[in-house]
């Protein structure tokens, strides 16, 4: 009788063990399975319900196909902040400048934008500035200026009119970006999430294109004073 119940006892143990070790490999493989789509990072198409087969899966950004403004000028823009002040890119005439667009749905635009913050402090000596033109306009100020501070991001957020979409060839995907130099001309321009080394890399390119040749301003002194 003892021994019946022993074998019973043993048995018991061993079944428990058995579904607690199904349990676990279950509960981990869930796990797992999180992490990895976590971490999966997708480009997002412009507009919810847009065709997800148009854009590409991956971490890194790509180039804009063919390079549509890619060595031309910027499309000049005059759009509205947050606070209802006009903000045009004129404005910054002179000075390396990010144009983002992002929006309040896009997960990768949310990953970059704390990216944005830090570089604008990191180049602001050397005029870097970056304009975040929102393109879902219809979530209204009050969303947009949740997202962004959460986000962190000091830097102007604007509300897009359609038309500036338009201009800088539709956006098939967000986030996009165009590097704008001193100039006026698009250095680079990306379509979804990149590395955070991409974009400096970027960044960096778009100080130095069109910037004055080393010593040019001592040149000039010199000249001026002869």
């Amino acid at each position: 009788m003892k021994r019946s119940a022993l074998v019973l006892g043993v048995m018991v143990v061993g079944i428990s063990l058995l579904l607690w070790a199904g349990w676990h490999n279950l509960r981990e493989r869930r796990l797992a399975m999180q992490r990895a789509q976590e971490s999966r990072i997708v480009l997002v198409p412009e507009k919810p319900g847009a065709d997800a087969g148009t854009a590409a899966a991956g971490s890194d950004a790509s180039p804009v196909e063919g390079y549509h403004l890619r060595g031309k000028a910027a499309p000049a823009f005059v759009l509205t902040d947050l606070d209802g002040k006009k903000v045009s890119l004129a404005d910054y005439k002179g000075r390396p400048v990010l144009v983002n667009f992002w929006a309040t749905w896009c997960g990768p635009c949310k990953v970059e934008m704390p990216w944005f913050e830090e570089f604008r402090k990191q180049y602001a000596s050397q005029g870097f500035e970056i304009l975040g033109l929102a393109d879902d306009v219809d979530a209204g100020k009050e969303a947009i200026g949740k997202v962004a501070r959460k986000a962190g991001v000091s830097y102007p957020i604007l509300l897009t009119d359609g038309k500036v979409q338009t201009a800088y060839g539709g956006l098939d995907v967000l986030p996009m970006s165009f590097y704008v130099d001193r100039n006026g001309v698009v250095v680079e321009e990306t379509a979804g999430l990149g590395s955070k080394d991409e974009i400096e890399a970027h960044i960096k390119k778009t100080i130095a294109s069109g910037a004055p040749a080393p010593g040019a301003k001592t040149a000039v002194a010199s000249a001026g004073g002869q």
